[in-house]
């Protein structure tokens, strides 16, 4: 008897601290760890779009690095850039592989993969990294973002 109460504990014990890292609540606001907030994003990239996902996850003062261009810095000069490459035609997905953080800076790496909207045929897939901080209310906003093309094996 004792055994099985004692697995119990533990069990609610490791999913107790699985969620803390997904969301809690402060001051009213619902806080989301580091990988949760940037699956949050992604799918917010899936449902609203990439240009609504990259506008709500940049800071500020947020820095968008750019293929084949000079880095996009501000998020006036982001939504700037974004406008001018309307997302309706496809799907920007990503996946958090790992995430780290300290108390008010993190980063966050994985893959993302793109397809058509119309009927989900691949367009390309590779890897990022964001570099994130919390802002005054607590929130993980993007404070640099970049990308490459590509998922090939060593």
């Amino acid at each position: 008897m004792m055994k099985t109460s004692g697995y119990r504990v533990i069990i609610i014990a490791i999913v107790a601290v699985f969620l803390a890292d997904c969301c809690r609540v402060e001051d009213g606001h619902v806080k989301m760890g580091l990988k949760a907030t940037d699956r949050y994003y992604s799918r917010m990239s899936e449902v609203q779009g990439r240009n609504a996902a990259f506008l709500a996850m940049f800071d500020s003062t947020g820095t968008m690095m750019r293929e084949n261009g000079m880095p996009v810095q501000g998020i006036g000069n982001i939504k700037t850039i974004l406008t001018q490459k309307p997302d309706t035609s496809f799907t920007l997905k990503w996946e958090p592989m790992f995430a780290d953080s300290s108390d008010k800076l993190g980063y966050t790496y994985g893959t993302w993969n793109l397809t058509t909207r119309k009927n989900g045929e691949f367009l390309g897939e590779g890897t990022y990294t964001t570099i994130w901080k919390k802002n005054t209310l607590g929130e993980w906003k993007a404070v640099l973002d970049t990308g490459n093309d590509g998922l090939k094996e060593n």
